[in-house]
């Protein structure tokens, strides 16, 4: 693990330490994970972004997936 230095504004410090506090954790372990979490938004925005972005390039067919619906189980029979 490394040690990095930040500048934050005071609020924000006050903030994440009453979040922190709350969750019986430390400051260093609450933004860590609010790190990651921001940079799994981060990568699940882009794959949003890049299936998009396939859909429009090549737009689903009328009847593609038609053959599938014999295929499900829907439990009612």
């Amino acid at each position: 693990m490394k040690t990095v230095q930040m500048t934050l504004d005071d609020d924000l410090v006050k903030a994440v330490d009453k979040a922190a506090r709350e969750l019986g954790t430390s400051r260093s372990s609450f933004t860590r994970k609010a790190l990651r979490s921001a940079l799994e938004k981060l990568r699940m925005t882009a794959l949003e972004r890049k299936h998009r972005a396939g859909y429009e390039r090549k737009p689903v067919r009328r009847g593609e997936f038609d053959g599938w619906d014999n295929e499900q189980a829907w439990g009612d029979a």
